[in-house]
C-alpha cells in the first residue's frame, strides 16, 4: 500500500529563520508518509532564507502580509496530497511518525474532519491552558471532540478543507480556527483534539500583538455573522460581550480597543455568509457546546 500523501503548508514572515528550519526538518523526518511542502512568506521571500530552505521545499513569496488565514490559503493550491498539514514557522513535530499517526487516526474514524494535537511548550515549561481548545480543560493528554482549534498545527482531509471553503480570508488574525471548525461540523464531521499526539510550540502570549483585542472582538462578531442562523447571531455575540465585560471591566485600556473591534465587526463586511444548519446546531449542542457560548 502506498504511503499517504500530505500537502504541507508552512506560514512565515521570515522573522524566525532558525525555528522555521527546525520545523521543516521535523516534517522532512516523517516516516510512513510522502510530503509535498511549500513555505509561504507573508510579506517575505522564503527563497532568501538563511539557513536556506531544504532541497525540494518550494517557496511562495507574497508581496505583503495578507494575514494568517489568507496566507495559508494561498499555499494550498501549490502542494498536492489527499491530506493537508498546516504548520506555523515556530512549531515542530518531534515524533517522526506524527503525520502517519495523525492520518491513521483520521482513516480509522472518517467522522473526524480535522485534528489538532496537544501542544507542548518547547522550553519545557508548563503549557498554557488555552492550548486545550475546550471549556473543561482537564488532563491535556485526554482526547475529545472540540469546537475550535489552535491553528498552529492542524491535520485534515483535503476534501473537507475544500468543501469548507478554506480558512476565513478576511479575519487576518484570530478565530479562524473556530470558523473552520464550525464548517467541518456542518459537514456532519467532528473536530478532534488528539491529546495523545504531541507537537511543540513556544509559550508566547497572544496579547503581544498590538491588534489583539480589536481583532479578537471584530472576528467574534464576524464569526457569528458568517456562520450562525440569524436568530443565534445576537445570542452568540451577546454572550461573548458579557464574558469580556466580566473579565475586563476593571481594564478600560483593554475594553476600548475591544469595543472598537466589536463595532467594526457590525459595520464591515465579514466575507461570505454560509450559516450552519440547525442539524449542526443540534449536533454541537448534544456534544456539549451549543454555538451561543
Amino acid at each position: 500500500m502506498a504511503d499517504p500523501t500530505v500537502a504541507v503548508v508552512v506560514l512565515t514572515q521570515g522573522t524566525r529563520p532558525v525555528e522555521l528550519r527546525h520545523g521543516l526538518d521535523s516534517v522532512l523526518a516523517q516516516r510512513g508518509v510522502s510530503t509535498d511542502i511549500v513555505v509561504v512568506g507573508n510579506g517575505w521571500d522564503p527563497a532568501t532564507a538563511d539557513p536556506a530552505l531544504p532541497d525540494g521545499v518550494r517557496a511562495l513569496a507574497l508581496p505583503e502580509n495578507i494575514g494568517i488565514p489568507a496566507g495559508r490559503n494561498r499555499g494550498v493550491p501549490l502542494v498536492s496530497g489527499e491530506w493537508l498539514f498546516f504548520l506555523d514557522d515556530d512549531a515542530d513535530i518531534p515524533s517522526p511518525t506524527f503525520l502517519a499517526d495523525a492520518i491513521g487516526r483520521l482513516q480509522a474514524d472518517p467522522t473526524i474532519g480535522m485534528l489538532q494535537p496537544r501542544l507542548r511548550a518547547q522550553d519545557g515549561k508548563p503549557s498554557p491552558r488555552r492550548w486545550i481548545p475546550r471549556i473543561r480543560k482537564g488532563d491535556p493528554a485526554q482526547p475529545s471532540v472540540v469546537f475550535s482549534v489552535l491553528e498552529a498545527v492542524i491535520v485534515m482531509p483535503r476534501d473537507v478543507f475544500d468543501r469548507a471553503g478554506g480558512w476565513a480570508d478576511p479575519f487576518f488574525y484570530a478565530h479562524e480556527g473556530i470558523d473552520l471548525a464550525w464548517k467541518v461540523w456542518d459537514q456532519d464531521r467532528t473536530v478532534w483534539y488528539a491529546g495523545d499526539l504531541v507537537a511543540e510550540h513556544p509559550a508566547v502570549s497572544p496579547t503581544r500583538h498590538s491588534y489583539y483585542y480589536r481583532l479578537n472582538a471584530r472576528n467574534r462578531v464576524w464569526l457569528a455573522r458568517r456562520n450562525l442562523p440569524g436568530v443565534l447571531v445576537p445570542l452568540y455575540v451577546g454572550s461573548w460581550t458579557a464574558i469580556q465585560l466580566l473579565r475586563w471591566f476593571r481594564k478600560p485600556a483593554v475594553l476600548r480597543p475591544w469595543f472598537a473591534g466589536w463595532a467594526e465587526g457590525w459595520r464591515t463586511d465579514p466575507g461570505e455568509r454560509r450559516p450552519i444548519r440547525w442539524r449542526t446546531v443540534w449536533r454541537m449542542t448534544i456534544a456539549g457546546r451549543p454555538p451561543i457560548v
